[in-house]
């Protein structure tokens, strides 16, 4: 009888809950933990060498603590901060992500004065239009109602 040794890895249990910090987590584990589908932790898995799941037999992804607490910090960097893929690799690679305080995005001084101009000046376009409809209505009733 030829019997092998069962391979080394962590065990996978079905749901991530109850499991130890320092636990291994499958995909499925961290894609639900992080509100995200599957095929979006393996597009950035190809975008962030930095993250570097074990994969055994058949391809199957173990992610570790370290792994899970990056694609953490790029989720929230893409989907809170508003960064775009090759701002999070810049950041990944100045060393930006290495704490839990992400830099938040900033437009230049002059790009946010100008950006707040351009809002001002709709924003007074817009009350002007507005009276001016205002003043329409009234007179298309006064013209309805005969006067």
């Amino acid at each position: 009888m030829n019997m092998r040794l069962p391979e080394m890895m962590p065990p996978p249990p079905a749901t991530g809950r109850g499991k130890s910090a320092d636990a291994f987590r499958t995909i499925s584990e961290v894609a639900t933990e992080l509100e995200v589908p599957q095929h979006v932790l393996r597009f950035w898995e190809s975008k962030f060498p930095q993250v570097r799941p074990l994969k055994r037999a058949g391809g199957r992804r173990y992610y570790r603590p370290d792994d899970v607490a990056l694609l953490r910090r790029i989720r929230q960097c893409l989907y809170e901060q508003g960064y775009t893929i090759k701002g999070v690799q810049k950041l990944l690679r100045e060393g930006a992500l290495k704490t839990d305080e992400i830099p938040r995005l900033t437009l230049p001084t002059t790009v946010a004065a100008r950006e707040g101009e351009k809002v001002d000046d709709m924003r007074r376009e817009l009350f002007d239009l507005r009276r001016d409809l205002i003043a329409l209505r009234e007179e298309l009733k006064k013209l309805r109602d005969g006067s």
